[in-house]
């Protein structure tokens, strides 16, 4: 009787574990938590091992890798200013439509979210 009282303990705990780390890794999948950025170094070397790549073609595109992303940030500073006029419009559309209580809410919501969107913008090289 006891033996049966600590194997079903045993099994309960074991399934908790289970049940509770296949819901981390759940949520952690699904809220982006556990996706790895883009890492130029990581991407090199699969390109070299999948396309057996030269130690020169490896350097080579190290180089393409970092001219493109160059032309990328000064992409990225000419359009962002565009993009911050179409959101802050969106935006004051928005706020035009709210009652004051919802307006308070609404920029509650919009200061987390520029937070979050500040940590995630690239750092200059």
């Amino acid at each position: 009787m006891i033996r049966r009282a600590y194997l079903y303990f045993a099994l309960t705990f074991i399934l908790g574990v289970v049940v509770g780390g296949a819901g981390v890794l759940f949520y952690g999948w699904q809220t982006g938590h556990w996706h790895r950025g883009f890492n130029r170094d990581r991407m090199v070397q699969r390109m070299s091992r999948d396309l057996r790549l030269s130690d020169a073609q490896a350097e080579q595109l190290k180089r393409i890798m970092d001219e493109s992303d160059q032309k990328l940030r000064e992409l990225r500073k000419q359009t962002a200013p565009q993009f911050e006029a179409v959101r802050q419009e969106s935006q004051d559309r928005i706020r035009q439509i709210l009652s004051p209580e919802q307006l308070t809410r609404f920029n509650e919501q919009v200061r987390r979210f520029e937070e979050r969107r500040k940590k995630r913008e690239p750092k200059p090289r």
